[in-house]
């Protein structure tokens, strides 16, 4: 299960009322949950309905037995195209899979020559994700390797499968043309809101995850616990009142590193808005900073207690990892500066660090909040994705603003189109 706990906002506000908000102003705003989810539910957004896709889980299924041969597996994309699917290799597939999984989320040509040297393309899979298929990173990289297999003389139809719009776009015209295998991502679900469409859903099930229970997990945050996203997105908003403007995403898991990556996007570019909804100027927005525990403790943690009073911070702790490690110090038990190792875990080290870190952070009156999650499996990992964009859009309500466009971005891709067209005609 998932839970949320926000108990840490209380301690803070005794010994420092500036810097956090008691659960009484956070209960003040719990009524408005009705109205906020009726709003939510109007806007026809269709991330809220991927909990329940049996015919995409089925055709999916059905594609990787027709694929069974491929062992390697190259994702082409970008953005929500990519750090969604990224976040699933992490944390649930195992290590000798994850090394045979390339994720070229840039156009950088020393990667892109470096992979294309090593790779057994006969063994190949690659997947190309763009949700408008014409995102000119991923078709440059498409165009490449599309290359790459014909000097080989493979068949790209075998060797190729594309994650696009369902109707439009470059990339869908050229399925067409081509025949090659196609899965279509909701025309009404964001790039950045679709980890649990096929942009997810494929290279998990090609690596063994339980796609079915991964979207299970999704829908109980949906059906059952949205009022804990409103909880803690309202606790965020009123934290921002109180000039918090930047959010640490912490989890204490190496596997969920890329989790909170994903989450900067989803934040950033969701909340990041000049404009609300009435035209008013605002420059809304919550930065995101992504961490991991307990490594930054050594990198960040510095900055989080010390400096300035700007941050919030989310930690996301598993309740029961997948692995119990026992720590071998017996010739420790008689040094003063380490016999506290003696009898330990790796795993009671790493909860005794968040817990310390957390208690450190709260004696510094900087207010923070905790998700916990039972285990980190294909369920839990669902329920995380539904949760953070429940929170996020809960957010972008609050903020009067449009959670689902990205004006900002849209300038510089005008200029780099600007750029190469006058390139292309010297």
């Amino acid at each position: 299960m998932l839970s949320v706990d926000l108990t840490t906002l209380q301690s803070v506000v005794h010994t420092h009322p500036a810097h956090s908000i008691s659960l009484q102003e956070l209960s003040v705003c719990t009524k408005d949950l009705p109205e906020q989810q009726k709003r939510l539910h109007s806007s026809g957004q269709g991330f809220l309905e991927l909990g329940d896709q049996p015919e995409n889980v089925q055709a999916i299924q059905a594609y990787v037995n027709r694929h069974s041969d491929k062992e390697y597996f190259v994702i082409l994309g970008i953005g929500g195209s990519m750090l969604g699917p990224k976040t699933i290799i992490e944390a649930l597939a195992p290590l000798d899979l994850r090394r045979k999984v390339f994720c070229l989320d840039n156009v950088d040509p020393a990667i892109i020559q470096e992979v294309a040297n090593w790779l057994p393309l006969e063994k190949t899979l690659f997947l190309v994700q763009t949700k408008s298929g014409t995102t000119p990173e991923t078709v440059a990289q498409y165009l490449f390797f599309q290359n790459q297999l014909q000097q080989a003389r493979l068949d790209i139809r075998k060797h190729m499968v594309f994650i696009t719009d369902p109707v439009s776009g470059w990339l869908r015209k050229i399925a067409t043309e081509l025949n090659i295998d196609t899965f279509a991502v909701p025309q009404n679900v964001g790039g950045r809101f679709s980890v649990l469409t096929p942009i997810g859903l494929l290279i998990a099930a090609l690596l063994g995850v339980d796609i079915a229970a991964m979207l299970a997990g999704a829908k109980q945050i949906v059906t059952k616990q949205q009022l804990e996203a409103w909880q803690m997105a309202t606790a965020s908003f009123l934290l921002v009142q109180k000039e918090k403007t930047n959010v640490v995403i912490m989890p204490y898991s190496s596997r969920l590193k890329t989790f909170s990556e994903w989450c900067v996007q989803l934040v950033a570019e969701s909340l990041g808005k000049q404009f609300n909804l009435d035209g008013e100027e605002v420059f809304a927005g919550l930065t995101p900073i992504p961490a991991v525990g307990v490594t930054d403790q050594h990198s960040q943690l510095q900055l989080f207690k010390e400096g300035p009073h700007d941050k919030q911070i989310i930690f996301i702790q598993i309740e029961s990892p997948q692995s119990l490690v026992t720590i071998p110090a017996e010739e420790l038990q008689n040094h003063p500066s380490l016999d506290y190792l003696y009898k330990q875990s790796f795993n009671s080290l790493m909860q005794a660090e968040f817990i310390g870190t957390r208690q450190s952070l709260i004696e510094a009156g900087r207010p923070n909040m905790t998700i916990t999650i039972s285990q980190l499996d294909a369920w839990h990992l669902g329920a995380l994705f539904m949760f953070f964009e429940l929170y996020t859009v809960f957010l972008a309500q609050l903020w009067n603003i449009n959670a689902f466009d990205q004006p900002g971005v849209e300038r510089s891709k005008i200029l780099t189109k600007e750029i190469l067209s006058k390139k292309s005609k010297i």
